[in-house]
């Protein structure tokens, strides 16, 4: 198949990059880092420039496009202009949309597990009630939205907390972790806290499976099978790779906040938004735990 990747340069789409071009003619696109798309056929390119869209799709015509580009985090979008985050996340998603549907071409939507309630409870399935509380959830959501609007020919993944080693410039709070272990330093993590996460390696498995499943029209909690905080991640992460676990310092999520906001840094937190994945699971998508994968994570890296 001909899969275009938006983000190609960033953190989990140069996994798909890796993942992709196996079985696939893969166009990779990037912005500021190319990371590993030097390795592939790629584009230098800003998705806000709708001209230029129009140009890569007509050029390349995909049969699946991997909509993975955006401003990444709660963190990055508190930092920059509403209008900026706004059209990156929502303009350009509604665009990209327009354009698979006029190119016959399928949509699959990287968004996030952060557009839950969270506070309603754990294992939340894909009909739990929708209360994103930072600007980039609210964002990623209205993206969500601009693509149902649009087509029907779209998968929407709800991603949940990515972990692994970034690649190239690429990083992301694993890896921080890991070397602050690795230099016995000691690491604050939230007891209070609780994701279903997920390795990069895993997801781009995932992706590249659901690729070639003939679904559409579906929203699907894309995360691991364990519901566990910062905090026994952390603890996984030393069991694994032999690291002290009393370079651990629990902290709660609530008095992080409370830090961040008297600094001027108010970034909303979600105490719960853990996913049920049965409905990843039921097509017939195995996943690792999150031991196998930190094992597997560390053998690449070792």
């Amino acid at each position: 198949m001909k899969i275009l990747i938006t983000g190609g340069g960033g953190l989990l789409g140069q996994y798909l990059n890796i993942e992709l071009s196996t079985n696939n003619d893969i166009l990779s696109l990037y912005h500021h880092n190319i990371g590993n798309c030097k390795d592939f056929k790629n584009i230098k390119t800003d998705i806000t420039d709708s001209s230029q869209l129009e140009k890569i799709f007509t050029g390349f015509s995909p049969d699946i496009v991997i909509h993975n580009a955006a401003v990444s985090n709660p963190q990055k979008a508190v930092k920059l202009d509403t209008k900026i985050v706004y059209d990156i996340n929502v303009n350009s998603t509604k665009k990209i949309a327009e354009l698979c549907n006029e190119y016959k071409a399928k949509l699959i939507y990287t968004s996030t597990d952060l557009v839950y309630a969270g506070y309603r409870g754990s294992m939340l399935k894909e009909d739990a009630k929708l209360i994103p509380i930072s600007f980039y959830a609210e964002t990623k959501l209205m993206g969500e939205v601009k693509i149902q609007q649009t087509f029907d020919n779209y998968l929407i993944l709800r991603v949940a907390l990515l972990y692994g080693f970034g690649l190239n410039h690429s990083i992301n709070h694993f890896a921080e972790m890991y070397d602050s272990f690795k230099s016995n330093k000691k690491v604050k993590l939230f007891f209070d806290q609780f994701r279903t996460p997920i390795s990069l390696n895993e997801v781009s498995r995932v992706i590249g499976k659901l690729c070639t499943i003939d679904l559409k029209n579906e929203i699907i909690n894309t995360g691991g099978k364990e519901r566990v905080s910062r905090a026994e991640l952390g603890e996984l992460l030393c069991d694994a790779a032999g690291f002290d676990k009393s370079l651990i310092e629990k902290i709660s999520m609530n008095e992080f906040w409370e830090t961040s906001r008297l600094s001027g840094k108010d970034i909303p937190m979600v105490a719960d938004v853990s996913m049920n994945i049965d409905k990843l699971q039921s097509y017939g998508i195995k996943l690792k735990s999150i031991e196998e994968s930190i094992k597997e994570i560390l053998n690449v890296e070792l």
